[in-house]
């Protein structure tokens, strides 16, 4: 069978059915890495991990190990972590400074700018034959630094990013930018890493809008573990999401988002009752954007998925995820939690708490989602049960594309992002031209018109 062929029989969004095999097979994984990771864009890191020339943060791009740093100039790069004289790791550090990158089995030594720096005994052993020029760590091909967050992809003919990224931006940007409406401004306080037990796609799966789920975290929401922690306060975010009306949003490049738009007469609903000084904060940074965005900042971000592999929650706890690949059964999840940089020392203290009591491999509902994801992993490996495809078959047919936000809306809970995720992962297993996997082609129309 054609790789063709085996995706299409994978994944029929039409009648809302995928195949279990795309969770647990060997096949369908090593398509992934070298059709879909080695040419997206990804999710790297953040500017504010590496602020001074020198700093690093090693970080991943689907299975392979990379360097996010600064050089002596201030120049941001994403180099692959591989000496290029037998392949092993020159940076087995998670971040620090550095001037030099130094491969610890034979001591080939690169500058922060990747270039090949020092090769022992090279008079001896490699005059006149090694071109030091040409044995650079390698370096990923397209970057782009976006309100501090940098993506990268391995393939120079990749999209443009901002087209690549599409109407998803403006959801993004509610988790990027200032909690007062300035744009960008935001800072990593902290990074959790942990592994899990699942395939990757489930945890992006989730994050692009499965509010169906919600029963999963039902004692989360009755202990209040919301941002005041206030006695008699049910729930998880006790904030203006609780009067907003809620919409699901599928993009044709696989992104898909759960925001909300806020009533027309918006008023500030108190969150962190505990903490008058950080409740006055609070309140004045929800004046604030109001006053900069007018009717813009009606839209308020919940959760959503960048394709592939890069997920956000947008207000509290706010942050970004991204699921790196280790096997087709094993995931290795990075949250990194953001606060404004400017933000008092007070607050930024305060969210660093109610984030990891939230989320990461020790917080509540991420404890719950990861039961989850395990046991739908585990579901995909019998016999029996791989000859039974998972059903994607919720609101079928009642997104539309309006005039509310750009993209295919739903006022209703759908699993549309789903299904329109596993639409673009399709087309990237099966095509390997641009045109197909954006729609220039005018399968985008015919997809929205469906």
């Amino acid at each position: 069978m054609s790789e063709a062929a085996a995706s299409n029989q994978w994944v029929d969004t039409q009648r809302g059915f995928i195949s279990r095999d795309i969770f647990v097979d060997p096949r369908v994984y090593q398509l992934e890495l070298e059709k879909l990771f080695a040419r997206a864009w990804l999710f790297v890191g953040h500017e504010s991990q590496i602020p001074n020339p020198g700093d690093f943060f090693t970080s991943r791009m689907g299975e392979e190990s990379v360097i996010l740093c600064r050089d002596k100039k201030g120049e941001v790069h994403v180099f692959l972590n591989s000496c290029r004289h037998r392949g092993m790791k020159v940076c087995r550090y998670e971040q620090g400074n550095t001037s030099l990158f130094t491969c610890p089995y034979h001591s080939w030594t690169y500058a922060t700018d990747g270039k090949l720096q020092g090769v022992p005994l090279y008079k001896s052993l490699y005059d006149g034959v090694l071109d030091r020029s040409e044995h650079s760590l390698i370096e990923v091909p397209r970057l782009v630094k976006y309100k501090g967050t940098v993506w990268a992809s391995w393939d120079a003919k990749a999209p443009d990013f901002f087209d690549y990224l599409g109407d998803a931006k403006q959801h993004l940007d509610q988790a990027l930018d200032c909690r007062d409406g300035r744009e960008g401004g935001s800072e990593v306080i902290g990074v959790h890493k942990w592994i899990i037990p699942a395939n990757w796609k489930l945890a992006a799966e989730n994050f692009l809008g499965d509010t169906y789920h919600n029963p999963s975290h039902r004692s989360v929401d009755l202990i209040g573990i919301g941002p005041s922690a206030a006695a008699g306060v049910k729930g998880r975010r006790d904030d203006e999401l609780a009067k907003a009306k809620h919409i699901w949003v599928s993009f044709f490049q696989g992104h898909g988002v759960h925001s909300a738009i806020a009533p027309e007469q918006n008023e500030y609903v108190n969150s962190f009752l505990s903490d008058p000084e950080i409740e006055e904060y609070f309140r004045h940074c929800f004046e604030e954007r109001k006053r900069r965005l007018g009717e813009q900042a009606r839209l308020l971000p919940f959760t959503g998925t960048i394709f592939p592999n890069t997920s956000y929650h947008g207000r509290q706890p706010r942050g970004l995820c991204a699921w790196h690949p280790h096997s087709p059964t094993e995931t290795e999840a990075w949250r990194f939690f953001l606060v404004d940089a400017d933000a008092p020392a007070q607050v930024k203290e305060y969210l660093r708490h109610y984030y990891m009591r939230y989320s990461g491999p020790a917080g509540m509902t991420e404890q719950d989602d990861m039961e989850n994801w395990l046991y739908a992993t585990r579901a995909s490996m019998g016999t029996i049960a791989r000859r039974y495809p998972f059903n994607y078959q919720q609101s079928m047919n009642t997104s539309k594309m309006n005039d509310l936000v750009p993209g295919n809306v739903s006022t209703q809970m759908t699993e549309e992002m789903a299904r329109g995720y596993y639409r673009a992962w399709s087309r990237y297993l099966n095509d390997s031209d641009w045109d197909i996997i954006m729609g220039r082609d005018g399968t985008q129309h015919a997809v929205a018109a469906e």
